[in-house]
C-alpha cells in the first residue's frame, strides 16, 4: 500500500553509513556465518487516527481503547486520543484548521486528551454526543504501542443513518480503496481524511462507476491542513448518481487516514473501512447469519479484465452460491452483483479466487439486516489474515459475535477476553476451525464483567485465518449492526540481527 519515496531511501543510506553496521559480502564470501533470523520485537510508537463521527445532533458516541499484554514490551509509556486542531510539532497549538470542504476540524485551544488509558490489558471508555464532536489524533509508545487499537462506536436513533455506526481508528498511509460507496438518491456518504503531521497533505480522490472513471475534478489536489480533518461529500465531486462506487484516495505529498462513511435514508448505513490492498485472492468474513441482502462490489484497476469465482465459506465448507457462480469485473469499472441471503441463516464468508488469469482486485460486502422500513446496513471490506494476533476493542455481553474462517486449511486460534472497562477477570479459549469452513464462535466474556472488554485472536497453528467481529443491538425493531474485520494488528515487527563493521567507513 505505501509507496516509497527517495527520502527514505536517502535516510536508510545515511543511516547505514553514519552506523556503520551493514556489511554487503554475502557470508559464503566473506567466510562468515549466516546471518542470523531477524528477531520480532514489540513496536515502540503506534498512531491512530479516528475520523468525526457523526454530523447528527442525537448521536451518541463511545470509544474504547485497548493494548493487549505484550511480552517484551516496555514496562513504561503511555497513549493518548485528542482532538484534531488541538496538536502541534511544538505543542502550541499552531497548525490549526477550520472547516474544510464539507468536514469539520479542530480550531480549538489545546485540552485534556479523550482517552488516556492507564495500563496495558484493560480497556478504557470514553463517551460524547452531538454533532460537534471532532476526528481524533492518537499516540502510543512503550508497553502501550504493540497491538494499540481504538473502535469508534455511535448510534443514531433516528435520521439519515440510523442505527449503528462503528470503525476501527487505523494508522496514516499513501493509498485507500473503497469499494461500495455510493452518490444514489438516499446516499449520503463521506470520505474522511484525517492529517496527523505538522505539514500539510494534498490528497486526490478518484471515483469509479459502472462505466468507468467519474469526472471529478473537484476531488484533485485536495489540501488537508495539518492535524486538521475534513470530510468530503462524495456528490459534490460528480453530477453522477450511482449506487455503487469505488473510490480510490491516493496521496501527493505527507500522509492521511482515511475511511468512508456511508449512509442511507432509509437503510441505516455505516463506515466504510479501507479494503485489502489488491490482490487476485480475498477473504471478506463474518456475513451475519440472518442477513437478508448481501451486495458484493468489485473492482479492478489493471489493464486485464478479472474472472471472479464466489465460494462461501459455511460451516460445513466451501459452497457455490446458486446463480452466483462466477464475477466478471470489467478493468476499470466498478461491478456489483446481489447475492441475496446467501448464507441462510448459518455463519459464512465471501471467498474470492482467479478463475483463470490472476488479477488483483479490491472488494467489499453491502449487507443488509431486517426488512421493510427496519432494515439496516453495514459494510464488509475484504481484510488480511490475523497472522500472529489481532484486536478488537469493544465488546459488550450478549451483543457479539466473533466470526473465525480457514479457507485454506484447517486451523487452532486462542481468543482471549480482556478484564472489563469497569471490572471482571480476563478468559481464554482455544478453537479449531476446520479447512473452508466460518464458525460463528462462542467467544469468551471476562469473569464479573463490567463495562465492555476487548478480544484479541491469535493463531496459534495450522492455516491463515482471517475474522471479523459483529456488534450488534436492537433499537425500537431495528436489527442494528456493524462489523469490523480483524487484520494482524502490526504489535510486532522484524528487527534484523546486526554487528559492528567499521571497514565500511574504508570503502
Amino acid at each position: 500500500m505505501n509507496r516509497t519515496t527517495l527520502s527514505l531511501i536517502a535516510g536508510t543510506t545515511a543511516l547505514a553509513a553514519v552506523t556503520a553496521f551493514a556489511a554487503f559480502d554475502s557470508p559464503a564470501a566473506s567466510g562468515a556465518a549466516a546471518p542470523e533470523a531477524a528477531a520480532q520485537l514489540p513496536v515502540e510508537r503506534t498512531s491512530l487516527l479516528c475520523p468525526a463521527p457523526s454530523t447528527s445532533d442525537i448521536a451518541d458516541t463511545s470509544y474504547t481503547s485497548f493494548t493487549p499484554v505484550t511480552k517484551g514490551a516496555a514496562s513504561n509509556g503511555k497513549a493518548r486520543l485528542q482532538a484534531a486542531g488541538e496538536q502541534s510539532g511544538d505543542e502550541s497549538g499552531s497548525g490549526q484548521s477550520k472547516e474544510g470542504k464539507g468536514g469539520k476540524a479542530g480550531g480549538k485551544k489545546a485540552e485534556q486528551p479523550v482517552l488516556t488509558p492507564k495500563a496495558p490489558g484493560t480497556p478504557v471508555t470514553g463517551d460524547t454526543s452531538g454533532a460537534e464532536a471532532s476526528a481524533l489524533i492518537g499516540t502510543a509508545d512503550g508497553g502501550f504501542a504493540p497491538g494499540w487499537t481504538v473502535q469508534e462506536t455511535t448510534e443514531v436513533a433516528a435520521g439519515t443513518g440510523r442505527g449503528l455506526q462503528g470503525v476501527n481508528c487505523t494508522g496514516a498511509d499513501t493509498e485507500f480503496w473503497f469499494p461500495g460507496a455510493g452518490t444514489a438518491t438516499g446516499r449520503t456518504d463521506y470520505v474522511h481524511l484525517t492529517n496527523p503531521d505538522d505539514f500539510a497533505a494534498v490528497v486526490d480522490i478518484e471515483l469509479y462507476g459502472k462505466d468507468g472513471a467519474l469526472k471529478s475534478p473537484l476531488g484533485e489536489n485536495l489540501t488537508v491542513k495539518p492535524h486538521a480533518s475534513d470530510a468530503i461529500l462524495l456528490s459534490t465531486l460528480t453530477d453522477e448518481r450511482q449506487p455503487d462506487l469505488t473510490v480510490h484516495v491516493s496521496v501527493r505529498s505527507g500522509r492521511v487516514g482515511a475511511a468512508v462513511q456511508a449512509l442511507d435514508d432509509k437503510a441505516g448505513g455505516d463506515w466504510l473501512a479501507a479494503a485489502a490492498d489488491p490482490s487476485d485472492s480475498l477473504v471478506l468474513p463474518g456475513i451475519p447469519k440472518d442477513a437478508t441482502d448481501v451486495r458484493l462490489i468489485a473492482f479492478t484497476h489493471g489493464d486485464d479484465d478479472a474472472d471472479l469465482k464466489i465460494r462461501l465459506a459455511s460451516p460445513d465448507g466451501l459452497i457455490t452460491p446458486a446463480g452466483s457462480e462466477t464475477l466478471h469485473v470489467k478493468s476499470g469499472m466498478t461491478t456489483a452483483v446481489d447475492l441475496g441471503d446467501v448464507t441462510r441463516g448459518e455463519a459464512g464468508s465471501l471467498v474470492l479466487t482467479p478463475t483463470d488469469q490472476a488479477v488483483p482486485v479490491v472488494a467489499a460486502l453491502q449487507v443488509v439486516r431486517g426488512k421493510g422500513d427496519k432494515k439496516e446496513t453495514a459494510f464488509i471490506p475484504a481484510t488480511a489474515a490475523v497472522g500472529s494476533r489481532a484486536t478488537s476493542a469493544d465488546n459488550r455481553a450478549k451483543s457479539t459475535t466473533l466470526a473465525l474462517a480457514a479457507p485454506g486449511g484447517t486451523a487452532t486460534v486462542k481468543v482471549t477476553a480482556s478484564a472489563g472497562s469497569e471490572g471482571g477477570s480476563p478468559v481464554t479459549k482455544t478453537y479449531t476451525v476446520k479447512s473452508g469452513t466460518t464458525q460463528n464462535v462462542d467467544a469468551p466474556v471476562p469473569a464479573g464483567l463490567k463495562g465492555t472488554y476487548a478480544l484479541t485472536v491469535e493463531s496459534v497453528s495450522g492455516g491463515p485465518v482471517y475474522a471479523s467481529r459483529t456488534l450488534a443491538v436492537t433499537d425500537e425493531g431495528v436489527p442494528a449492526f456493524t462489523v469490523q474485520t480483524l487484520p494482524n494488528d502490526h504489535g510486532m515487527v522484524a528487527v534484523p540481527q546486526t554487528e559492528e563493521d567499521l571497514s565500511i567507513l574504508q570503502k
